[in-house]
């Protein structure tokens, strides 16, 4: 049979009230009776029950993790991350797969009924609106990955996707390729919208390069390999940006199928630096997305808003750079 808070407190020769207020955060009880409680627990293999907690301190200490691509393998990483860095904070992450859900008033009902304190959208496709739905439904939230405001209404954790726009495009001018292309995740995603907006302003600034613009379905494998095998029927491009590793590991596998060999035929540059992007098979030139960063920060901003309700909503911007890897040629010698 489980062992009991009555067993604890009989063992350490304290009250019932003793043993609880040792194992809840914040309660006032001494040292010494700490001790003789926590020696008593762990003879007997005790652990307190976290449901029965909650219900006195109001907490239950669980956090909403919300995305909505179970299909991008980056998202793996991403949830290791949340997950191991919430437990290590005695949070209790609890993950919530919206896929192909577009109003957030479902996953605020669901969030509710398990009575999370707060919640974490992971999601760089995800309007700012769905973050603030969770807001004005009065639960703290975390907006990571998305888009970036000078003035937003919550806490919003990335990277500047215009620059990553920008920084593919120098980088494909800067090894001379003149025939360029922009090949995003679905269209109405605002990471997509926004690194094509700044892949667009560097090329089409750059006198005799032309650009060629087309989205995939999804940020997935199959959109990419997909997209890459319609784009190389008519004429392709020497270079693309994928926008997004997945779709460029997809693009990659089309266009090996197709005999065509990279970088020499045509070349490809990633973002995210996930790790499947380092394989040796895959050797993805990318822009590194820190990732780890970006959680650690999220779990900080978290865990402050349970803590207080009156901050202010922050936006908190990273930089990325290039990994150079071998899907791109090599920079021209001087």
């Amino acid at each position: 049979m489980a062992v009991t808070l009555k067993d604890v407190a009989e063992r350490a020769g304290v009250s019932r009230s003793a043993v609880s207020r040792t194992f809840t955060e914040g309660a006032s009880v001494s040292e010494k009776t700490r001790s003789k409680v926590q020696k008593a627990a762990d003879a007997l293999g005790y652990s307190p029950n976290a449901l029965a907690s909650s219900l006195t301190t109001g907490r239950t200490k669980l956090i909403g993790l919300v995305s909505n691509n179970f299909h991008n393998p980056i998202f793996l990483e991403v949830f290791d991350g949340f997950t191991k860095g919430l437990q290590a904070r005695g949070l209790r992450p609890l993950l919530v797969n919206l896929t192909d859900e577009v109003s957030p008033e479902n996953s605020i009902r669901m969030l509710r009924a398990y009575s999370v304190d707060g919640v974490i959208v992971a999601s760089s496709t995800l309007p700012a609106s769905f973050a603030e739905a969770f807001k004005d439904a009065g639960v703290p939230v975390v907006h990571s990955f998305g888009r970036q405001s000078a003035s937003p209404k919550v806490n919003v954790l990335g990277i500047d996707n215009i620059e990553a726009g920008r920084l593919a495009a120098t980088t494909l001018l800067a090894r001379g390729y003149k025939r360029v292309a922009f090949m995003g995740g679905p269209k109405t995603a605002t990471s997509t919208q926004d690194r094509l907006k700044g892949f667009e302003e560097v090329i089409t600034a750059a006198p005799d390069v032309g650009l060629s613009v087309s989205f995939a379905s999804n940020y997935s494998f199959d959109a990419g390999r997909t997209e890459m095998t319609q784009l190389l029927q008519s004429n392709p491009a020497e270079a693309y940006f994928c926008g997004d590793d997945v779709l460029s590991i997809g693009a990659l596998s089309s266009i090996q199928s197709a005999g065509k060999r990279v970088p020499e035929d045509i070349g490809v540059i990633g973002l995210n630096d996930m790790e499947m992007a380092g394989w040796q098979n895959i050797n993805l030139t990318t822009i590194h997305n820190p990732i780890k960063q970006i959680i650690a920060s999220s779990i900080e901003l978290i865990e402050s808003s349970l803590n207080d309700d009156t901050r202010y909503p922050e936006a908190r911007l990273f930089a990325c750079h290039v990994v150079e890897r071998g899907t791109l040629r090599p920079l021209p010698q001087p």
